[in-house]
């Protein structure tokens, strides 16, 4: 499987950033209105890298608890630190964003991002698998939702998949919402 998914990575990467070229619409408004459902809830986003898709006004306008990820290491579940506009970041793994300090958090709804997901709900991740683990360690624990974000060119035919990946429970493009 794993020479299936480093080929859809190859592709995912370059559909993305031609998507990224074109912006991102009104993605982060729908991921905003969708949240709301969640008011109170504590939330994990992102901070985004390179092409993907900015969640941050949709984190900012969340009214609870936000999170961002802190790699801890690698085959280890991420952790969240607690996050707020304006505070201050410094550069983890990955040279992702991270909040200097803060509270750890554990989310209730995750904010994903991908390089491709599909009809099913499957997501095609970096493949550090991260989000997989933590995902699975949530939802042993209790309800989690998991919404990826992304473009709609980013919708393929089908993510290649392993026993481990998990599915996302809905995904925000700028072109509306899908439910899984």
């Amino acid at each position: 499987m794993t020479g299936a998914k480093a080929d859809a990575r190859t592709a995912a990467y370059a559909t993305r950033k031609a998507a990224f070229a074109a912006g991102q619409g009104q993605a982060a408004e729908i991921l905003a209105d969708y949240l709301a459902q969640f008011r109170g809830r504590t939330l994990s986003g992102y901070m985004p890298m390179r092409t993907e898709i900015d969640p941050l006004p949709a984190m900012a306008a969340h009214q609870g608890t936000v999170g961002v990820p802190v790699i801890m290491g690698a085959g280890q579940p991420l952790r969240f630190r607690e996050w707020s506009p304006g505070c201050a970041m410094t550069e983890g793994a990955f040279k992702a964003l991270i909040p200097v300090d803060g509270a750890w958090v554990e989310p209730d709804v995750l904010i994903v991002p991908l390089l491709a997901f599909d009809a099913r709900g499957y997501r095609l991740g970096y493949g550090g698998g991260f989000y997989d683990r933590t995902l699975q360690a949530l939802r042993a624990q209790r309800p989690t939702i998991a919404i990826g974000f992304a473009f709609a060119a980013q919708e393929v035919a089908e993510v290649p998949i392993d026993a481990t990946d998990q599915r996302l429970d809905a995904v925000i493009t700028e072109a509306g919402l899908m439910r899984f």
